[in-house]
Formats: C-alpha cells, sequence, structure tokens
C-alpha cells in the first residue's frame, strides 16, 4: 500500500501552492457529535460543529444542467494508474487488529487528500467558488454554533472540514498513538455507535467493538465513518469543480486511482451510507465497471 501511495505522491512535483491560514473554526456548544443531517461530528475531539449536507436556498448550483460532467467523459474517466481490482490493498492483512488498519489508512487518505486540495487551492477562491458546490442541486452547509446552516464559500469551507478532521485524529483519546490499558476494558458506548455499526462495533460493558484489541475507544469506528464523510465531501467538491485543472497538470490518473482506492476502502469497511455517495456515484459505477472493486483469490487469501 506504502508503494501505491508513493506513486501517487510523485506525481507532486514544482512549487505547491502556498497554503492560506485557516479562518477560526465556528464553536460548538457541547459535544459535536450530533446525527442526523448535520454530518456527524465524530463523538469527541475539538469541539467544533460538523457542516451538513443540505441544499441552500438560491444555490446557484442548484440549477439543472444537462453537459456531462468532464469526470465521466472518455478517456479522463478511464484514465488510473491502477490496471485491475484495488482489493489487494484494501483487505484486511492478516494478524493485523481491524483499528489499527482502519487509522492508517484514514491517515493516509487525509494526507493525500490534503496534496491534491493543495494543488487546486489557488483556483477555490471564494469568486469562483462562493459555495460548497457538489454537483447540480447539492451545496454543502456549514453549521454554526446555533446549529444554523451557514453557506460559505468553498474554500472557507474545506479549511474547515480538514482542520476539524486534523483536530480529531490528533486527538489521543480516540487515535491513540501509546498503549493505553484503559481503553481496553469494558466502556459504555452512546446508543448510536451501536446502532449504526456493523456487528462487533460497538457495546456496552462486557462487549467489543473494532480497534478495542487496538487500544481504541468505543466510538473510534464513528469518528472514522464521520471523517471519511467529510473527506467524501472535498472530493466531490474538486471532481464538479475543479476537474479540468487536474486534467490540465495531468494528474487525473493519479486523482482517480486515489479516489478509487478511497471508494473500495469504504466499500469494504462500510465507512460511507448509500446516500452519502450519490454526488459521484455515475463515476462510482463507471469504475465499478472497470473491474477496480472486483474481488480476487489473492486478496481474500491474505
Amino acid at each position: 500500500m506504502s508503494q501505491f501511495f508513493g506513486s501517487l505522491g510523485r506525481g507532486f512535483r514544482g512549487k505547491k501552492p502556498e497554503k492560506t491560514k485557516p479562518s477560526p473554526l465556528p464553536s460548538a456548544s457541547g459535544n459535536s457529535g450530533n446525527g442526523g443531517a448535520s454530518g456527524n461530528g465524530g463523538n469527541g475531539g475539538g469541539g467544533y460543529n460538523p457542516p451538513s449536507g443540505n441544499l441552500m436556498p438560491g444555490s446557484p448550483s442548484g440549477q439543472r444542467i444537462t453537459q456531462k460532467p468532464l469526470f465521466l467523459c472518455k478517456p479522463f474517466v478511464t484514465s488510473q494508474l491502477v490496471k485491475g481490482s484495488f482489493s489487494t490493498i484494501v483487505v484486511l492483512p492478516r494478524y493485523v487488529d481491524q483499528g489499527e488498519w482502519l487509522a492508517l489508512n484514514l491517515f493516509e487518505f487525509f494526507d493525500m487528500l490534503n496534496k491534491f486540495y493543495g494543488v487546486v487551492q489557488e483556483f477555490c477562491t471564494p469568486q469562483a467558488c462562493p459555495s460548497m458546490s457538489a454537483g447540480p442541486g447539492l451545496d454543502y452547509s456549514w453549521l454554526d454554533a446555533n446549529k444554523k446552516p451557514l453557506r460559505l464559500p468553498a474554500t472557507t469551507y474545506i479549511e474547515y472540514v480538514l482542520q476539524w478532521i486534523s483536530n480529531r485524529i490528533n486527538d489521543e483519546s480516540i487515535f491513540p498513538t501509546k498503549a493505553n490499558p484503559s481503553t481496553t476494558t469494558a466502556v459504555n458506548a452512546p446508543s448510536s455507535s451501536v446502532s449504526s455499526s456493523p456487528a462487533g462495533a460497538a457495546g456496552t460493558a462486557g462487549q467489543t467493538w473494532i480497534g478495542k484489541e487496538g487500544g481504541f475507544p468505543p466510538n473510534f469506528y464513528v469518528t472514522c465513518k464521520a471523517i471519511y464523510k467529510q473527506m467524501f465531501r472535498v472530493f466531490a467538491h474538486i471532481y464538479h469543480t475543479h476537474f479540468a485543472k487536474i486534467v490540465h497538470m495531468s494528474l487525473e490518473a493519479h486523482f482517480n486511482s486515489f479516489f478509487a482506492h478511497f471508494i473500495h476502502f469504504a466499500r469494504a469497511f462500510e465507512l460511507l451510507e448509500r446516500r452519502d455517495i450519490e454526488p459521484l456515484r455515475p463515476l462510482i459505477d463507471s469504475f465499478e465497471e472497470q473491474g477496480l472493486f472486483k474481488d480476487n483469490e489473492r486478496s481474500r487469501e491474505q
């Protein structure tokens, strides 16, 4: 897997766009782990409100556009670094804790997404992207401290999201970097964590959850899902708004391969809901037809 990410990194040459200083994030009252359309906050860390997925009234992206997006046109839709399925680099390796595998991949996906956003950041201005559009009919909004949806320029929204994710992956109570015996004892988890996770993902005293053996807390899996959802939204904006720039820099094969890997991993570990991927469903369906998500004997033997 590290070789694959390394091949992606080699595509980023030349001077990187300068990072702008992130604006202060909206403060939240209480825990940010809210459910529903607010986007789920990940149950812990930071104390910031997550973005929501509501279409804002009067949104310019709400207008119907019949032209096929560039990323669905040939040859770009079939441009890949990897020929064949991603199964061998997605499947959980033998003797590796699932929590450790989720954390490792999440860190690497987040790091690579930061790099790709850095490539298009200079073009994602408040004038060019006045809202966080994810295609015709969908703008993501941010919830303020009073749970009021705010329409933010895409660059501000993405900076908030990246900082929001960074706060969580650097939170020792969610992603511990040292073994902590207390985290492996039975701990009561929120009822929402139990109902929204696969079998064994979370539980009450005496039960197990994903990542328990690796020292991760009961809300670890729910947090991973929340982070994954927000990363997908950044993908959706880049594809729908900045893919021409990706093509201009000859990075479409890198970006498509990265996204296909991201989606295949999400499928394997149930990190995204069906409704979450709607903005890019045609692209995902195309990748499916190309066999990028096909299982194989080698991956099943690991």
